[in-house]
């Protein structure tokens, strides 16, 4: 383990430092807006910038890296958003804020496939699993821990955003000090809408209504918290809750994706979601019991993306699966962009409970879309069922690192015996699959897969 490790600590190093820094401001942008008056619907358009800002970046940051290098691109993409930290503190404004969160989504998202194409090169084959888990750890306990640094001082002072900023630039300096050789970005296009609807609608819808209800969460949940009393500790400890739930929830709820019809496992996991946003609107006016909600909310909803992942790649050929993902990828950051806008337009016109109401809602048409699509038949897979992978939106290279690890695992000497073994027994699986694959990934069973 530490023989793996070591190459790569300056780069998980400084994704958790920069995560710090963009996890604690997420949220207390949420809670500074609304200190100043902001309403429910302005803050709802920032968070949608942000998640615009995410799109606009995936078409930008390949360009930019390309031509500055991942080093220099690196530094060039976290200066911007330490930057955009610190004027978000001397102007206090909404249409400067909502610039700055643009920038800050181009920002992340070029960082993302900085660090994740570095890991992509320097993982080694057999080992990519373990990186990808340590990369997860990384990337979802930096942001749970960011929260708490909310409990250093009000949002109303300067002292928060100056340390959001710090961290950011502290990110600089093992990413700048590395001597690990730079690898090269590609160019991926993604599927047609059509063709991926018609290869598998059920990934589709779940995308894009997950990406509708997330994106309404990470813009307006600390907000909404804020509006039923709770205090900054309570907030910071709430949306800890959401994410921390989120993580520990994607072993159990991959095993039931992986061990039964995906649309099935799909409409049960949507609907602890479900039931975690109504509790969520139930028990608002009662403090504790609001964190329960937060647990189940967040261990239904962190998992209904990577379970829609794992169901597109069940129905698509090998050849089409990275320019899937990177469309459904698309599909989910066009919910995010749009659900912050809507979800704050409806807080604004009825009441906060619409909040956690429109995550039920969303989380429950797609739930009875799956469930719907369940019902119609047995689900046609093209090749081998894919295994689901803990995973959050990023960038499109950790869809490439998955995907190169089936093609490095997969050997002619394998799938000739999954074919003899096939031919032979009916009821057999695929006995293709490498012996020592015990990670979950979004891959074919015919390789050992793991990914982010």
């Amino acid at each position: 383990m530490i023989k793996i490790l070591l190459p790569i600590a300056a780069l998980l190093s400084g994704i958790a430092l920069l995560l710090l820094g963009t996890g604690l401001l997420n949220t207390l942008l949420a809670l500074r807006g609304s200190g100043e008056g902001f309403t429910d619907q302005t803050l709802g358009f920032l968070g949608s910038a942000y998640f615009a800002g995410f799109i606009l970046g995936t078409w930008l940051c390949p360009k930019l890296i390309r031509r500055m290098g991942h080093v220099c691109a690196f530094a060039f993409l976290a200066a911007a958003e330490a930057v955009s930290v610190l004027v978000h503190a001397l102007f206090v404004d909404p249409i400067t804020w909502l610039v700055l969160r643009v920038i800050t989504g181009v920002a992340l998202v070029g960082i993302y496939t900085v660090i994740e194409s570095w890991l992509n090169t320097q993982a080694p084959p057999e080992r990519r699993g373990q990186v990808f888990a340590m990369y997860m750890a990384v990337n979802l306990g930096s942001l749970a821990l960011a929260q708490q640094l909310l409990r250093l001082d009000t949002p109303m002072e300067f002292t928060l955003f100056a340390l959001a900023s710090m961290l950011i630039t502290a990110a600089l300096m093992p990413v700048v000090a590395t001597r690990l050789p730079q690898p090269v970005i590609g160019n991926t296009k993604g599927l047609s809408l059509r063709r991926l609807w018609k290869a598998a609608p059920v990934a589709c819808s779940a995308a894009l209504l997950s990406g509708l209800a997330m994106g309404g969460f990470w813009g307006l949940g600390a907000v909404y918290a804020g509006r039923m009393g709770m205090d900054t500790p309570q907030i910071a400890t709430f949306v800890s809750l959401v994410i921390i739930a989120g993580a520990a929830s994607q072993w159990p709820l991959g095993m039931l994706s992986d061990r039964t019809d995906r649309r099935m496992a799909l409409a049960i996991i949507s609907g602890i979601a479900v039931a975690g946003g109504l509790l969520m609107a139930l028990l608002g006016q009662f403090g504790q019991w609001l964190l329960l909600a937060a647990v189940i909310f967040g261990g239904g909803s962190f998992a209904v993306y990577p379970a829609a992942v794992a169901h597109l790649i069940d129905h698509l050929q090998h050849d089409d699966i990275l320019s899937g993902n990177a469309s459904l990828l698309m599909l989910h950051g066009l919910g995010a962009a749009i659900g912050p806008a809507l979800a704050g337009w409806l807080m604004g016109m009825t009441a906060p409970l619409a909040l956690p109401l429109f995550f039920a809602v969303m989380f429950g048409f797609c739930g009875l879309y799956a469930l719907l699509q369940a019902r119609r038949g047995a689900d046609l897979i093209v090749d081998a069922p894919a295994h689901y992978i803990p995973m959050v939106r990023t960038s499109n290279e950790v869809l490439g690192m998955m995907l190169e690890d089936a093609e490095t695992d997969s050997t002619p000497d394998s799938k000739a015996d999954s074919a003899q073994a096939d031919s032979n027994n009916s009821d057999t699986q695929a006995s293709a699959t490498d012996p020592s694959d015990t990670t979950h990934s979004t891959t074919r069973s015919t390789a050992n897969d793991s990914g982010h």
